[in-house]
């Protein structure tokens, strides 16, 4: 037997090591292990890859070259498999409110096999958007060395020689309804939107969370601007099986790396590239397994000095790809050190700082429209903008762009459900100054607090994306502009204020003083409260219900240990 093991082994020589511990040899034996592999560090490498989405359906391929890379350089890589489900193919159904606990599951599974099997460091590698929390928020709590892989943008698609996207098919869901395009142009834009494997292809939320994670130091540099189908992300996975490795080696865990500062350093950019919303819930939940102190008011004060960059999707005109053929991130990333915006003693999964990684980075071709300089920037200023006021007095998340304006009242349409309130979008019943209100769709009102990419695109399908606001307990997906708020809490399914607004009543936004007001006195609204009561819980049984017993508020990250 192997005698005088590394120190650094000291989770898988707990399961591996000894004459007592013969059965479990035995069995690693079946699955390819040998004499010698016993003596090497255990790295476990969770794939996402599933056929459910053809944001995952490569990351098998991506895992066995990650297993190569830790293989080659004197570890033994195991492969082990946890979820993904897809936003794009559930949303706007009952189904989508698995989304959000998908998060938690992959955490869950992630945990639980790296906990059981003993392995010494961990490589994950994720697509769909929630694959990426999920495995971060696992490392930290397991906190050995690991790595996250983004499994990739996807390439767009070409429609009436546009670059298109499903954010495109949503739309044109909402412009068939309006009769601007017929059947024949939908189904074309159906055909061609979605032309292989990769994640979204603007900055959505998968690609914002890459970045974010990037940004933060447990990503190599660029893993969050490849195409999905790439030479460049091969070497990445390889890159990726050794970095590890030299994690181990060093002694280099993710509490090292997922430091506040890093923190700070992930909202900069996820601010500069004009990201998703989703990026505030996600990275609240990250920073809490991490125990890392984080809060809305941190995104407001970062918000205040970091302006946006990038002229992506939604918002704006490029898709991801576009940014990838420039450089991608790592260009954008050193404007925004040097001009004292990031901490660059950050240590990162290379074993070096932020600085370090970026000291002989090349600045974007001259010519690019994609990412526009410090003093020509698209806003000033976030486009995340944190309200708070008598409808949301714990705070609401915005999308302000700047293009839908600053200030917004109207007067509410109020609907219990996603399903109810899109069913009136779509027939017309939506008209000019309306403030479309859907609520119950919160983290335990849903339960799982869907997206509202359906109803947002099919407002701006219908060309009201300025006329009215939608508000909303639920959240929105990375692809949903125009003029939202979501993430309002207290929700109303526990008593918050969005609860108890009638259809009639008049509500406003004001991005400027950052305040969601329902305009009723006091007096009213504790009168109105003093009546309501909670609905019934949805699901009783299973998944959903156990979700909605112990999940905590959207403005703590809708977070569930």
């Amino acid at each position: 037997m192997i005698k005088n093991i590394d120190l650094t082994r000291k989770h898988s020589a707990v399961v591996i090591d000894g004459y007592e511990r013969a059965p479990s040899r035995a069995m690693l034996r079946a699955v390819g292990f040998n004499d010698d592999d016993f003596g090497k560090n255990q790295i476990g490498i969770a794939s996402t890859w599933s056929m459910v989405t053809p944001c995952n359906m490569h990351i098998d391929k991506l895992a066995l070259k990650t297993q190569e890379g830790v293989d080659a350089n004197g570890g033994k890589g195991v492969i082990f498999g946890t979820i993904t489900i897809s936003d794009g193919i559930s949303m706007g159904t009952e189904g989508m409110k698995y989304s959000l606990v998908s998060r938690e599951v992959i955490a869950d599974s992630v945990e639980t096999v790296m906990g059981c099997e003993g392995f010494d460091g961990l490589v994950a590698i994720g697509g769909c958007d929630k694959n990426m929390p999920g495995c971060l928020i696992a490392m930290a709590r397991l906190n050995r060395p690991s790595i996250f892989v983004y499994g990739g943008t996807i390439l767009p698609g070409c429609h009436k020689e546009k670059n298109v996207d499903i954010v495109s098919v949503f739309e044109a869901v909402g412009q068939f309804a309006n009769h601007k395009i017929k059947s024949d142009e939908l189904k074309d834009v159906e055909s061609c939107a979605i032309p292989g494997a990769g994640s979204c292809g603007g900055m959505y939320t998968a690609n914002t969370m890459a970045s974010a994670i990037e940004a933060m130091g447990m990503s190599l540099p660029n893993s969050s601007m490849q195409a999905a189908i790439s030479v460049e992300k091969e070497v990445d996975c390889v890159n990726a099986g050794k970095a590890v490795l030299n994690l181990i080696k060093q002694g280099i865990k993710p509490k090292d790396i997922m430091t506040r500062k890093a923190f700070e350093n992930a909202i900069t950019v996820v601010i500069a590239l004009g990201g998703s919303t989703n990026a505030v819930l996600h990275l609240l939940a990250m920073a809490h397994a991490a125990d890392v102190k984080l809060t809305l008011a941190d995104f407001t004060r970062i918000g205040k000095r970091v302006p946006v960059l990038a002229d992506l999707k939604p918002s704006g005109r490029f898709v991801t790809a576009e940014l990838v053929a420039i450089g991608g991130i790592t260009p954008l990333m050193k404007i925004l050190l040097d001009a004292g915006l990031l901490h660059g003693d950050c240590l990162t999964v290379t074993g070096k700082t932020l600085s370090e990684n970026l000291k002989d980075v090349k600045p974007y071709p001259d010519g690019q429209q994609i990412i526009q300089p410090l003093n020509r920037p698209i806003k000033k200023n976030s486009h995340l903008v944190i309200l708070y006021g008598n409808l949301a007095p714990e705070g609401a998340v915005a999308k302000i762009s700047g293009k839908e304006g600053l200030t917004f009242s109207g007067i509410a349409r109020v609907y219990d459900s996603e399903e109810a309130a899109l069913k009136k979008i779509l027939d017309g019943t939506i008209k000019k100054g309306d403030v479309i209100v859907i609520r119950y769709e919160g983290p335990r009102g849903g339960p799982g607090m869907r997206e509202m990419l359906s109803p947002t695109s099919a407002v701006m399908g219908k060309g009201l994306g300025k006329e009215v606001a939608l508000i909303t307990d639920g959240r929105f997906s990375g692809g949903s502009h125009g003029f939202v708020v979501g993430h309002i809490t207290p929700e109303a399914y526990v008593g918050g204020p969005l609860a108890i607004v009638k259809t009639g009543d008049k509500i406003t936004i004001d991005a400027l003083k950052q305040q969601l007001n329902l305009e009723l006195s006091a007096a009213e609204i504790k009168k109105r409260l003093k009546l309501w009561k909670q609905p019934k819980p949805r699901y009783t049984r299973g998944v959903l219900s156990k979700y909605q017993k112990v999940v905590k508020s959207a403005s703590l990250g809708a977070v569930t240990d």
